[in-house]
């Protein structure tokens, strides 16, 4: 165990030996952390939420409004609904009033000025492309207003969208331990050290290739997908470190000669034959994005009802790995990679099903010492009366999937039972949603987060705790710019889920015309 030191001390240089000791201890306390406040709700802790998008800057960019989800994790303000918990909440730029109270107004049971005075939050004032970690790692009188606002630290941890070098830097510099897999075991999170875990784990997984590394490897990988697979239509190749879909790409082989005559035909085609998900991109930047991070090539599953379902599992601090959650995806672009949102639970035919292989995958992960929240995507094809299924990816941090769950349960403090798939409110009721980050439309834009809540309310569709279904919005600051915003559409059903979704689209539909 390491004693936290008190400012002015040495700050030890990112990535070295000094710098991964200090971690590996902080990181011993989250253990005995977690033992305290699990058995104890009440028992007093602060949480630092820091809800960086650390990925890449150029594969973040295909996202619209894509510095604004760093507003996801405001359910995490939720966490205030514990009486003896401080929550410090760190964003690049300042978070409008209303949006905070809208989140602060959904409390059950907690008085408004009780949270407000246990919340802080805090700003870079810097809306550059920059992630997050780095601009508070670049604000040394800013990790000491974070550092202040910690009461204890031997009682406070560090949650983040997702843990890389830098989220283990300011850990070490605030003197705290992270709720997050160790930078060091990123690379199963890869679609290529994906795939290496999913062997494993003894999960079935598409034909294919990983640890690709140039535009030369992805046309051998092509050609050899095809001569394995003669009747075999698409190929998808995807970015290793790619994320919402938005690094894929389809090659068709449509034409495609017999012989050798495939390799040449394949090495011509492929510039001007692969289909990419992301809007605008071209294979001179997919190919040099594609040397430098590398990716897979492998069989796109085809069949008459294909689903992409995905298992939600968390590690935590005492070595424990459990299901979280099941849902289906809802995907879209060009050839329906591109994750939009989900629905929950999966459906009842297969959760069991990718719930099984999710165990088998977080065994493999626990053992390889992965910490906090991840997520495996699937492709399900209807085979006769059952379903086939291959996994496809492990996200290995929070997802589009985290936040919509995570305000499920922070609202009605129900359980997921992982054997029947279902969730349950405490008097045994079930509750479903329709998820989705991409509800989008140019007639929003202009709409301001004061104007949400008042059509919200004044439709009808803001969240009602007496019966515990309604709508719930986030990246609610990317509305009036963007014309973009998140929903949360609880119902008693899959069908009144979504019927609220449908609902919430026509109002906005009908309120951004006036």
């Amino acid at each position: 165990m390491i004693s936290t030191p008190t400012p002015p001390f040495d700050v030890p240089e990112p990535g070295s030996a000094e710098e991964l000791e200090r971690f590996a201890a902080l990181q011993a306390k989250l253990g005995p952390l977690a033992r305290r406040v699990l058995s104890d709700p009440r028992a007093s802790q602060t949480v630092i939420v820091v809800p960086s998008l650390t990925l890449d800057v150029e594969e973040l960019a295909k996202i619209p409004g894509s510095h604004h989800y760093e507003e996801r994790m405001l359910c995490m303000l939720m966490l205030l609904r514990l009486p003896r918990t401080n929550v410090v909440y760190v964003s690049s730029q300042h978070i409008a009033t209303a949006i905070i109270d809208y989140y602060l107004h959904l409390l059950p049971g907690i008085p408004l000025r009780h949270a407000r005075s246990r919340m802080t939050l805090l700003s870079c004032h810097d809306a550059s492309d920059i992630p997050l970690t780095q601009k508070i790692l670049d604000r040394p009188r800013l990790v000491e207003r974070i550092r202040s606002a910690i009461a204890d630290p031997e009682a406070a941890h560090l949650t983040c969208f997702n843990s890389t070098a830098l989220e283990r830097s300011l850990a070490v510099r605030l003197g705290i331990p992270l709720y997050g897999n160790d930078p060091e075991l990123n690379y199963l999170g890869t679609k290529s050290g994906s795939r290496e875990a999913f062997r494993e784990a003894g999960v079935p997984l598409p034909d294919g290739f990983e640890h690709l590394r140039d535009g030369g490897d992805v046309a051998e990988a092509v050609v050899e997908l095809k001569r394995r697979r003669p009747g075999l239509r698409r190929a998808a190749i995807k970015l290793d470190e790619g994320f919402s879909g938005e690094g894929n790409a389809v090659f068709p082989y449509d034409g495609a000669p017999e012989g050798r005559d495939l390799a040449r035909w394949v090495r011509d085609e492929l510039p001007r034959r692969i289909r990419f998900e992301a809007e605008g991109e071209t294979w001179e930047r997919y190919g040099r994005k594609f040397e430098e991070m590398g990716g897979i090539v492998e069989c796109w599953l085809e069949g008459g009802e294909v689903r992409s379902p995905s298992v939600q599992c968390r590690i935590n601090p005492l070595g424990e790995s459990t299901i979280v959650s099941t849902h289906d995806q809802v995907l879209g672009g060009p050839s329906g990679q591109i994750f939009l949102g989900s629905t929950f639970p999966a459906d009842a035919e297969y959760s069991r099903d990718i719930k099984e292989a999710g165990n088998r995958v977080g065994k493999v992960l626990r053992e390889r010492g992965a910490l906090g929240r991840f997520a495996i995507d699937f492709i399900s094809v209807r085979r006769g009366e059952g379903w086939e299924h291959a996994a496809i990816e492990i996200n290995l941090r929070k997802g589009g999937t985290t936040h919509p769950y995570l305000i499920l349960r922070f609202l009605t403090d129900g359980t997921y039972d992982a054997e029947d798939g279902l969730y349950c409110t405490p008097t045994a009721k079930p509750c479903y949603y329709y998820a989705s980050d991409n509800l989008q439309s140019p007639a929003y834009e202009g709409l301001t987060p004061d104007d949400l809540v008042d059509i919200a309310v004044d439709n009808g569709l803001h969240f009602d705790g007496a019966s515990q279904q309604g709508v719930v919005f986030h990246l609610i600051g990317a509305l009036s710019q963007y014309g973009k915003v998140g929903t949360v559409c609880i119902g008693d059903s899959h069908e009144n889920a979504l019927k609220y979704y449908q609902d919430t689209v026509a109002v906005l539909d009908r309120e951004a015309q006036r």
